[in-house]
């Protein structure tokens, strides 16, 4: 089993994963099913991709997996997987009609199906009464029992607590964190990601599906996971969630209060100007975000001064040369510490935020 802190997931090395990422294979809707392909231990056999049957999952999205891409759930039987993720958040969050008779095709062709999306399946009656003995379907999205509000106390913590925001949503903040725990662990550190979405839980990391929490109990919630495993750890990396410039986020706010970050770092898409969805919102200048960033998580004095350590750009749609002219860019504008972790590496951020840590509790070395 994987341990998950509110439950756990049936999910084990014996599994192999088949990934649901209809339209998602070359957009933002398929970064769950990306995700999974670019950081999960587990066998995955399959991609279920109709507009990129038959094409190199490498040659596509750059990251070094070979496993094929097929057009069906019918298809990707034959490759004998034992679980369906469904690696894809269509708009609304409602899978259309022909991708939930793909789901009823492989749960009555006896696959488990693990489900990231907020409509929960398990008890859908259409799948439900199809689910083979041994099977399941795991509805991530759940709200942890037990839950009380925030009350501070992680600051209490000896630990590094580096909690990644963004200028917007869906920019790369898991992708920083998961990179910055790699990077820490590589060294000797006792790290530990924690997740607060879907895809991170997905993984198998320990953590809480924020977006499913009554917002009362949010960084109440984020506080609990933040207190259980910060104790014996050097240094916690903390998914971040949403954007204090995205006008529909409500998360990134509990983050903050319920983890009680030392360090933040600041993730930014190369060249986006205005939050995704609503153009008539503009991105600030990062120096900027950065000053709202540090000034919301202080709250004038009420918390522990908190400081943007560096930048994490995503420059995906960038050939390397451009990349590395905008992380130069970047650098001059904020006189941060910059890079894109995924295509360059994390040891920069690490480097900057070991280097102004306070190390008198924590057993931290570069």
């Amino acid at each position: 089993m994987i341990y998950l802190d509110w439950g756990y997931s049936v999910l084990t090395a014996n599994d192999r994963i088949a990934i649901l990422l209809h339209e998602g294979t070359q957009s933002s809707r398929g970064k769950t099913g990306l995700s999974l392909l670019r950081y999960s231990d587990l066998p995955i056999v399959a991609v279920i991709d109709y507009q990129c049957a038959g094409g190199s999952l490498p040659a596509l999205t750059g990251i070094a997996r070979n496993v094929p891409i097929v057009a069906s759930v019918a298809e990707a039987l034959a490759l004998q997987p034992t679980v369906l993720a469904i690696g894809i958040a269509p708009s609304g969050g409602a899978l259309p009609e022909a991708w939930r008779q793909e789901l009823q095709q492989a749960v009555a062709g006896g696959l488990s199906i693990v489900n990231g999306l907020h409509t929960p399946m398990s008890t859908d009656p259409d799948l439900a009464p199809l689910v083979r003995p041994q099977r399941w379907i795991w509805d991530v999205r759940q709200e942890p029992t037990g839950l009380t509000v925030g009350s501070g106390q992680a600051r209490t913590l000896p630990c590094l607590r580096v909690l990644t925001v963004g200028t917007d949503m869906s920019v790369g903040k898991m992708s920083t964190s998961l990179e910055l725990h790699n990077v820490s662990r590589q060294r000797g550190l006792r790290s530990q990601f924690l997740a607060t979405g879907q895809t991170g839980l997905m993984l198998g990391y320990p953590g809480v599906p924020l977006d499913a929490v009554r917002i009362d109990f949010a960084a109440g919630a984020v506080e609990q996971i933040v207190m259980q495993h910060g104790g014996d750890q050097d240094i916690l990396h903390i998914e971040g969630q949403g954007s204090l410039m995205n006008p529909a986020s409500t998360a990134t706010l509990p983050l903050l209060r319920g983890s009680q970050p030392t360090h933040l770092i600041l993730v930014h898409r190369v060249g986006q100007t205005h939050i995704h969805n609503f153009p008539h919102v503009p991105i600030p200048p990062l120096p900027e975000v950065i000053r709202v960033y540090e000034t919301v998580a202080a709250a004038g004095g009420a918390f522990a001064p908190v400081r943007v350590a560096g930048i994490a750009l995503n420059t995906f749609h960038l050939l390397e040369a451009a990349a590395k002219q905008a992380i130069e860019q970047t650098q001059q504008e904020t006189g941060l510490p910059c890079t894109d972790p995924i295509r360059f590496g994390a040891d920069p951020l690490l480097n900057a935020i070991l280097d102004g840590a306070d190390t008198t509790n924590a057993s931290i070395t570069q």
